[in-house]
């Protein structure tokens, strides 16, 4: 079998490997945002570390984020695409999905991430999660609630926060 001292080198070179076609998939990816951008949305690396983005989110039309440019920091994994993006808002957001952190509770972030995804394909997801929020699977329950109950009081505080902290 292998000695010990042999095993360093095989796991050095196959962390390597992994990272390495991480970054090639990221650099796809960038391109192929850069080529069609995905609606209202923007994305790129932070300076020259690839696994480091910042993307902007213009607040779709017909919701209390309209007129919003909302940002959001993108951390990759170095097992990208088997494992998924860490995402989170920098900009505050009223919203039940969202907590103060920026934290985001959508499930393709999660369990129902697929290495089939994009970037792009995440971004317009988080974009249709403000148009339709889920108060069913909450992160912040009290504005959950205010949603299912009370939905102008609701859109009133988006429509406030979003002046406050996004325009």
């Amino acid at each position: 079998g292998l000695q010990q001292n042999q095993w360093l080198p095989l796991l050095f070179l196959s962390a390597c490997f992994c990272v390495h076609m991480a970054l090639k998939r990221i650099q796809k990816e960038l391109k192929g945002i850069e080529r069609e951008p995905p609606v209202n949305c923007s994305a790129g690396p932070v300076g020259d570390d690839m696994f480091h983005w910042s993307a902007t989110i213009m607040g779709p039309a017909d919701c209390p984020y309209t007129g919003g440019v909302f940002f959001l920091n993108i951390h990759f994994p170095t097992d990208y695409p088997f494992k998924p993006p860490k995402i989170n808002f920098t900009t505050r957001i009223y919203h039940p999905n969202i907590n103060s952190n920026g934290g985001i509770c959508l499930d393709i972030l999660r369990e129902q991430w697929s290495p089939a995804l994009t970037i792009s394909k995440v971004l317009l997801s988080i974009c249709s999660l403000l148009t339709d929020p889920n108060p069913d699977d909450p992160l912040v329950p009290e504005i959950a609630n205010i949603y299912k109950t009370d939905v102008p009081r609701y859109e009133q505080t988006a429509r406030e926060w979003t002046r406050k902290y996004a325009m």
